[in-house]
C-alpha cells in the first residue's frame, strides 16, 4: 500500500470515528432529554390534577419546547404513557424481596416503600373514575400488586389449591394494600415503626394458618 492510500485510509477512519462521536453524544443528549421531559411530567403529576396537566406544563418544567415533547413522545396521551411506565419501573424495583423472605422484613420494605410513593399513589387511585388513562394504570398496579403477594408469599400458597388459595393470596392482598397503610399512618397517626409492627401482626397472623 503506498505512503498515500494509507494516509487517506487514516483520514477516513479518523472521519468515521469523529462521526460515531458524534452520533454517540447526539444520542446521549437525546435520552438525557427523554429523561428529564419524563421527570417533569412526574412531578407535575405530584402537583397538579391529571387533567391541568398539559404538554405546555410538562415542556416548560423539563425546559424545552413542546414541539420537542412532541417529536420525543408524541401526543399527551403517549407522553403520559411513557411517564407512567417509567415510574411504575422506579415503583416495582423499589419494593423487590425474595420469596420467602422474613415477614418482618416483607413490611420494612413495603412500609418503606409507600412512605416515598404513597402520596402519588393515592392521588393515582382517587382519579382514577375520572380519568380514562390512570384507570388502566391502577387496574395494573391491582394486578402487580396480587402478582407481588403471590411471588412474596409463595412459601404460604404452595400448599393450597382452588378457591382457598384465591382466598388467601387475596388476605395477603389486602393486609399489605396502601389502604390498609393509609389507615394506620394516615387516619389513625400511628408512627412509621407502629404502622410496621401492626401489618406485621396481621400478617403474622395470616400466615400462621398456612404453616
Amino acid at each position: 500500500m503506498e505512503a498515500g492510500d494509507r494516509g487517506a485510509l487514516g483520514v477516513g477512519r479518523a472521519a468515521v470515528a469523529k462521526r460515531q462521536y458524534r452520533m454517540g453524544v447526539r444520542a446521549e443528549a437525546t435520552a438525557a432529554t427523554g429523561e428529564r421531559i419524563l421527570d417533569a411530567a412526574e412531578a407535575a403529576f405530584d402537583d397538579l390534577p391529571f387533567g391541568e396537566i398539559t404538554l405546555a406544563v410538562v415542556a416548560e418544567r423539563a425546559g424545552v419546547s413542546v414541539q420537542t415533547v412532541i417529536r420525543r413522545f408524541g401526543g399527551r396521551e403517549s407522553l403520559f404513557q411513557a411517564a407512567l411506565q417509567h415510574t411504575g419501573a422506579k415503583m416495582t424495583a423499589d419494593r423487590v424481596v425474595e420469596p420467602g423472605t422474613d415477614p418482618a422484613e416483607i413490611v420494612d420494605v413495603l412500609v418503606e416503600h409507600y412512605e416515598r410513593f404513597a402520596d402519588r399513589l393515592l392521588r393515582t387511585l382517587a382519579q382514577e373514575e375520572s380519568q380514562p388513562a390512570l384507570r388502566i394504570l391502577t387496574d395494573l398496579g391491582r394486578e402487580y400488586h396480587l402478582g407481588w403477594c403471590e411471588t412474596t408469599f409463595a412459601p404460604a400458597l404452595q400448599s393450597l389449591r382452588g378457591a382457598s388459595r384465591k382466598r388467601r393470596a387475596a388476605q395477603l392482598a389486602a393486609i399489605t394494600d396502601i389502604y390498609i397503610w393509609k389507615l394506620l399512618r394516615r387516619d389513625r397517626g400511628l408512627s412509621v415503626a407502629e404502622t410496621k409492627v401492626a401489618i406485621l401482626e396481621l400478617l403474622e397472623h395470616l400466615l400462621a394458618q398456612s404453616r
